[in-house]
């Protein structure tokens, strides 16, 4: 078993094998919200590295090829945006109004609720950019000299959260147009959330791929302010 776990190709097997299953089993089941495909898996791959005692590092560097295709693959979520660029232009006001909205809500939250329980400097710059997308978050991370692991645990969190509940808590809101539903997603959880949205609706999956576009230009401006501010 640990000639198996420790060769090169095991962490990149075991992740997309976990996949396939969790995205089998959550297109039998109806796609519930609370198995979603990235939950699932990541809730399978962490129980085989407990079980198995492979250390994350190791495992990190046999995914190094997912890794690297991280990048394209937000971009690539970027392209519904070209088909509804007009639409956004239409609606450059209210677009606006819910970046801005969206941004000030969700750093409010993030310093506010870490400071109320006193957590230390580190942790809060690892969690300042834990609603932008995964590549310009972790450059953000690394601008801010946060912790890029920790950096990656909570985008992740965040992503994984907002994309198995966020579609839910939106219909029990009675939001119903699928712009403001896609917008919403994508602002709060970026790519994984985009990816989830795509799949019921093309208009929803764009407008998504424009909050998390739009999002990741403003942070990338802002966090490095709101870093200074809330560790000075």
């Amino acid at each position: 078993m640990s000639t198996l776990i420790h060769l090169p190709v095991f962490g990149l097997a075991l992740t997309l094998s976990a996949y396939l299953v969790a995205y089998w089993l959550y297109h039998r089941l109806g796609r519930p919200g609370v198995l979603s495909p990235v939950l699932v898996t990541t809730a399978i791959v962490a129980a085989v590295l407990l079980l198995t005692g492979l250390p994350y590092s190791v495992y990190l560097e046999q995914v190094g090829l997912l890794t690297m295709l991280l990048g394209p693959a937000t971009v690539a979520l970027a392209l519904p945006l070209l088909r509804n660029g007009r639409a956004l232009a239409g609606s450059a006001p209210a677009v606006a109004a819910a970046l801005i909205a969206g941004g000030v809500f969700s750093i409010a939250i993030t310093v506010g609720v870490l400071q109320l329980f006193g957590v230390g400097d580190d942790v809060l710059r690892a969690a300042l950019p834990r609603s932008v997308t995964s590549p310009v978050g972790l450059s953000i991370a690394e601008a801010l000299h946060a912790s890029v692991p920790l950096a990656i645990v909570l985008t992740m969190v965040s992503g994984v959260l907002g994309a198995a509940f966020g579609p839910a808590l939106l219909s029990l809101a009675r939001v119903r147009d699928e712009r403001a539903r896609g917008f919403a997603v994508g602002l709060t959880s970026h790519g994984i959330g985009t990816s989830r949205v795509l799949s019921d609706s093309t208009v929803a999956g764009g407008w998504s791929s424009a909050a998390m576009v739009l999002n990741a230009l403003v942070m990338t401006m802002v966090l490095p302010i709101v870093a200074a501010l809330a560790t000075s």
